[in-house]
């Protein structure tokens, strides 16, 4: 995949070598601009490979609030991030030019309106063929992201990491909330039905024809029982076969961790994933055609020493690392 500028325009930055980090070893990483992982701003540089950009909107949500303060806590968590990634063997600001592209402006009363704000901001930094990791936020924002994907990419593979299934169909005659944004993609199309899953699913349900209509979307589920039974090394060789050489889009709810790895988020589930197998079956993807991730419902006013915020720091890390490996 070639860089791209972010408005498509003719550019002759082939061979430019990509802006990284500001270096922590001149300035303290508590210092300077709270970008995410202290990397440029999107008007900084004349093209990019990957865009990091924050939305803040959580109108969607139907518990707790909060999530809308989401982007600025997880970048101010990435500022610990460093240029090496071990467990990837990749230098993922080194090797592709990624960018902080902002917050997306957003309605905050009207659903509708700001899906369609999300939907054409992604596109806009998407369309020229660039990657996107998108800070929330809560999970309504998945819906209208995903419509930018299929603009450019066509249905795309899903892999969603949650608690929850997120195919509800409405919320008090809500088409559009943060547990329904999957109901909406699967009846226009935007993902593939047979190379897409439900990662850490658990808890409660209103029915268990809840389990049932979602099978009919077309969505696979590893249950979070499955991980402790099976193991991530089973969990990540079912999923790479499922989604094949399709592009793949990862949302990651940050409740699908258990509260102990991720207490500031809307609806907590007891039981969930580690931090650690969390990370371990995103590492797994290492290979795929990554072209978009999110990762949300950090809502930062429920954190105790930024734990959650550091986490979806650090999944966000993951998945630009994974950018860095994708087919090109």
């Amino acid at each position: 995949m070639p860089r791209v500028t972010r408005l498509d325009e003719d550019n002759d930055t082939a061979g430019t070598p990509p802006v990284g980090q500001t270096d922590g070893q001149a300035s303290p990483r508590y210092a300077g601009l709270t970008t995410f992982a202290r990397l440029p701003r999107i008007e900084d540089v004349p093209a990019h490979d990957v865009a990091v950009v924050g939305v803040p909107f959580d109108a969607g949500v139907t518990y707790r609030p909060g999530a809308r303060f989401g982007p600025g806590a997880i970048r101010e968590a990435s500022r610990l991030l460093r240029p090496y990634n071990p467990h990837l063997d990749v230098m993922p600001f080194r090797d592709q030019q990624v960018v902080d592209a902002g917050d997306l402006p957003c309605n905050p009363f009207d659903i509708a309106a700001a899906s369609k704000e999300i939907e054409e901001g992604a596109h806009e930094l998407v369309r020229g063929g660039g990657r996107l990791v998108t800070l929330g936020g809560d999970h309504t924002i998945a819906y209208p992201l995903l419509r930018a994907m299929n603009r450019v990419h066509g249905p795309v593979a899903l892999v969603h990491f949650d608690a929850h299934l997120d195919t509800w169909d409405t919320y008090f005659d809500a088409p559009l909330t943060h547990g329904t944004p999957f109901r909406r993609a699967a009846e226009e199309g935007l993902f593939l039905p047979g190379a897409s899953a439900h990662v850490g699913i658990r808890g409660s349900l209103y029915d268990p024809q809840d389990l049932s209509d979602d099978a009919e979307l077309g969505f696979a589920v590893v249950h979070c029982a499955d991980l402790e039974t099976t193991g991530v090394r089973d969990v990540v060789a079912r999923l790479r076969h499922r989604i094949g050489t399709a592009p793949l889009y990862v949302s990651v709810d940050i409740d699908v961790l258990d509260p102990a790895h991720a207490p500031a988020t809307g609806t907590p589930e007891a039981g969930g994933m580690t931090s650690r197998e969390l990370l371990g079956v995103i590492r797994g993807f290492k290979g795929l055609d990554l072209v978009g991730a999110d990762v949300v419902e950090v809502s930062p006013a429920y954190d105790h020493a930024d734990i959650t915020s550091v986490a979806a720091a650090n999944l966000a890390y993951e998945l630009v690392s994974l950018c860095a490996g994708a087919p090109r």
